[in-house]
């Protein structure tokens, strides 16, 4: 038996249970943290230098052909894509989403690692070779819905086995950034029509920053924009603080992207960025839920220069490493165009130019 299945069965007890929620912070406290809150920082690596090909970098960074070991962690599960999480040698909890037909399997590594490069704090995306799931059935995902509906864990997963493990792949690994998340009772994450609450006066991010984010948005599709896949944070604070010195705005979840339906080449293709380009508009009203909550808003000239300056350092040769380091032409694509790299690049760029080479945007105000 392999020192990780040996560590799995020890996890066994630790498995069946989640740990307590921190207590939920009130409405007050969430807004006073996001009038403060910034959405960008300069990225350590300049943007021309960002290799999209790689996994995130640092010590307990993954390769791209490692093979993971872990033990299956049992319980609810939020969306409609297969997921499920699993605890490492180390003890660290981790999500791991997986299967060949699962665009969040692309669409998350690709829009996660342009926002990172370009300044914009997202959660860290890896691709693995296989994870190696111990206590894992063929399909968690199916198991952890029976879970989600109030089904005791024994039922859901019968024969819950730490001793053999599951293969998956294709399958990415996904760390949060870390932080205490501000949470309003039930109310998790922001809504984008909380945006203007962010008060640069206060400390917050500047108008050109928060518009160069609403406008990366539009161009990535993030139609799937409830406020539960936003997240308000407190950079460098453990659940037990108290402090919020340094908090963050940031896009938590990047699934729902590439589309309008996920990873989708042509609709995607063919939607514009702007709504009116005369007066700099845009609108997800198009888009799967009417936008959501994401209202429509007027580009600012500055944001529009903002994202303008940082797409306008990207090549066409890191454009073609984002798409092919996300493994976009693995996915079951209907078209054979869709299986193509190239038209994936050529369909970026020809969103890079509608941001970049046009007239300046009027005043907004």
């Amino acid at each position: 038996m392999t020192p990780a299945a040996i560590l799995a069965i020890a996890l066994l007890s630790s498995a069946l249970s989640d740990p307590p929620e921190a207590p939920a912070n009130g409405a007050a406290v969430h807004d006073q943290a996001l009038r403060r809150a910034q959405v960008w920082t300069e990225p350590a690596t300049p943007i021309d230098e960002a290799r999209f090909g790689e996994n995130p970098r640092g010590r307990d960074s993954f390769a791209i052909d490692q093979v993971v070991e872990c033990a299956f962690k049992p319980g609810g599960v939020s969306g409609s894509t297969p997921k499920f999480e699993c605890e490492l040698p180390g003890g660290e909890r981790v999500k791991v989403k997986y299967g060949a037909s699962n665009p969040e399997v692309y669409t998350e590594v690709a829009a996660s690692r342009l926002l990172s490069a370009l300044g914009f704090p997202t959660d860290r995306m890896y691709v693995v070779g296989r994870v190696r799931c111990f206590g894992c059935s063929s399909d968690p995902f199916e198991g952890l819905q029976c879970v989600n509906e109030g089904t005791p864990i024994a039922i859901c997963f019968p024969g819950l086995d730490y001793a053999r493990a599951e293969e998956f792949t294709p399958a990415v690994i996904e760390r949060p950034i870390e932080g205490r998340r501000i949470e309003a009772g039930k109310e998790r994450g922001w809504k984008w029509e909380e945006l203007v609450k962010i008060d640069p006066a206060a400390g917050g991010a500047t108008r050109d920053q928060v518009d160069a984010l609403r406008l990366l948005a539009v161009l990535l599709g993030h139609w799937d924009n409830k406020a539960g896949n936003q997240r308000l944070l407190c950079l460098g604070e453990k659940s037990a603080s108290a402090k919020c010195d340094r908090p963050l705005a940031m896009v938590q979840d990047l699934g729902s992207t590439f589309g309008p339906d996920k990873l989708d080449l042509t609709k995607w293709a063919a939607t514009p960025i702007w709504m009116d380009a005369a007066t700099c508009s845009v609108s997800m009203k198009a888009l799967p839920y009417g936008g959501s909550t994401f209202p429509d808003i007027r580009i600012t000239e500055g944001g529009r220069q903002f994202l303008a300056g940082r797409l306008g350092k990207l090549s066409t040769a890191q454009i073609r490493e984002l798409f092919e380091g996300a493994r976009i032409s693995s996915y079951p694509h209907k078209t054979a165009e869709a299986r193509d790299v190239g038209q994936w690049v050529r369909a970026f760029e020809d969103k890079v130019r509608a941001i970049v080479d046009r007239a300046p945007c009027p005043d907004a105000s």
